[in-house]
């Protein structure tokens, strides 16, 4: 008799979700737990601060920056070398077109576009996905609890806008298999119950898009 196929655990896994949802702690933690390498997303970015303020060509500007440095980061990412080793990555490349449909100009959108489906040929494809969902009232007092300067220019009308195309983005994804996460019900930082069953859920198959929710969850905020 032939022995069912021993569940392999994914080598490269992507965290994402809109601001203050907890992507670079949750990296974090699986990346210590898997004894994998790290890989954070970009944050500098000379133009952010003119894209608050809302000066024209600001917001182009930060975009393609941020692309720009997000392929190099991922092309340079050689998972042939680290074969015995899983990376674990606070971004996905595919999320810095949600940001540019909500922000960019048609005649920008196009142009960015061109250069978008140029680079994303050229840079390696999750395993897993994991979507930290969470609710706009609860990013905000994550928001409000961090207290980076730059993020209070952010209004309550644009963290909802980000909110609803994450969750049109990930409604229709489909290029790896997803888990996905309300943090606004759990508090994988704070509660070790909920943290130790996210991590028994990752060491079972995610085959498709799932969800997932301790079932002694209480509210994160």
């Amino acid at each position: 008799m032939v022995s069912p196929p021993q569940f392999e655990p994914p080598r490269f896994i992507a965290i994402e979700g809109p601001i203050r949802v907890g992507k670079t702690s949750l990296a974090d933690i699986l990346a210590d737990h898997l004894n994998a390498r790290r890989l954070w997303d970009i944050e500098a970015n000379p133009f952010l601060e003119s894209f608050y303020q809302g000066k024209p060509g600001a917001a182009f500007q930060a975009q393609m920056y941020f692309l720009l440095a997000r392929f190099r980061q991922l092309r340079a990412l050689d998972l042939a070398a680290n074969a015995n080793r899983a990376v674990v990555s606070d971004y996905l490349f595919e999320k810095d077109k949600i940001f540019a449909y909500i922000n960019l100009e048609d005649a920008e959108l196009e142009l960015y576009n061109r250069y978008y489906e140029l680079f994303a040929e050229q840079v390696p494809v999750p395993d897993l996905v994991i979507y930290l969902q969470g609710k706009p009232e609860t990013l905000r007092k994550r928001i409000a609890k961090k207290n980076v300067p730059i993020e209070h220019r952010i209004s309550d009308e644009y963290l909802e806008e980000v909110v609803k195309a994450y969750e049109h983005f990930f409604f229709h994804y489909k290029s790896t298999d997803l888990l996905v996460i309300q943090t606004s019900e759990i508090d994988f930082i704070d509660r070790n119950e909920d943290l130790q069953e996210l991590l028994q859920r990752l060491s079972q198959p995610v085959k498709g898009t799932q969800y997932f929710l301790p079932l002694g969850s209480a509210p994160a905020d």
